[in-house]
């Protein structure tokens, strides 16, 4: 549990409160909860606030093993691409448009329970998560193995990151480091673009959006690429992504994410 996650609890209980003092003092209280919280060390913190599973809310961890194995697998037929459910091994959009990427591989359907997890992480403050979510995809890594050499998260606009205060993919990209014994570059690519968040935008609204979107500041020669991401939606983000990294000499761009929206 994270201070911000503390802050979201406590600001359910400010609607109740009557009159601008009161207001006020509860304002200061929780600015003052989270300064402390975030100075808590993980094992008190788990005493405070105990994790419950997202799927069954049975304390322990964020997702129980139980719940684990009932997530929503991303199964054959899908677009070997940009794996697009339900779709043959190359979908007709990769063939009228091919990616950039060399392609992207997921465990899950966004959808259910890792769906949920997803958005705790990424909108709720559950940065707690990170290091469950990225154990699953470095079990699937071990089952469904990707050439890569570095692991890059898609990167936040310092506007967007100083608002949300982490970006959700740099924490999965590195917890899998740790579990993988692989180098992480947040540094590689760099947002330059501070684009309008893009959950009801259309396919070809997404991909013109991220045009020019993205830099790569680091050396990319020949680098082997897994650029990792929470969710695929369209794939846009992802292909400009791999565009900007091949063009700066990376080699080969795949593209891992936690979950594939249908």
């Amino acid at each position: 549990m994270e201070g911000d996650s503390v802050v979201l609890i406590l600001s359910k209980y400010r609607r109740t409160l009557k009159g601008n003092m009161i207001a006020d003092m509860f304002d200061r209280g929780a600015v003052a909860a989270r300064r402390i919280v975030r100075q808590l060390p993980g094992t008190a913190l788990d005493l405070l606030f105990p994790l419950n599973c997202l799927g069954c809310q049975r304390e322990g961890k964020i997702l129980c093993a139980s719940c684990v194995d009932s997530l929503p697998e991303l199964k054959p037929p899908f677009c070997r691409v940009c794996a697009q459910p339900n779709a043959p091994a190359t979908c007709h959009r990769c063939l009228e448009s091919p990616p950039a990427f060399d392609g992207i591989r997921a465990p899950y359907e966004m959808e259910g329970t890792v769906k949920e997890a997803i958005h705790n992480m990424k909108y709720r403050g559950l940065k707690a998560a990170a290091p469950e979510l990225a154990e699953l995809l470095a079990n699937y890594l071990e089952e469904h193995p990707m050439p890569g050499d570095v692991l890059t998260p898609v990167p936040l606009h310092p506007r967007r990151l100083r608002s949300r205060g982490y970006n959700q993919s740099a924490l999965l990209a590195k917890e899998l480091s740790k579990k993988l014994g692989l180098e992480m570059n947040q540094s590689l690519l760099i947002r330059a673009k501070n684009n309008q968040p893009q959950v009801s935008a259309s396919r070809d609204e997404r991909r013109e959006n991220v045009q020019g979107s993205f830099r790569c500041d680091g050396r990319a020669d020949g680098r082997t690429v897994i650029l990792v991401d929470d969710v695929a939606t369209t794939g846009s983000t992802l292909s400009a992504c791999a565009a900007v990294l091949k063009a700066a000499g990376a080699s080969s761009v795949w593209c891992l994410v936690l979950a594939r929206e249908s």
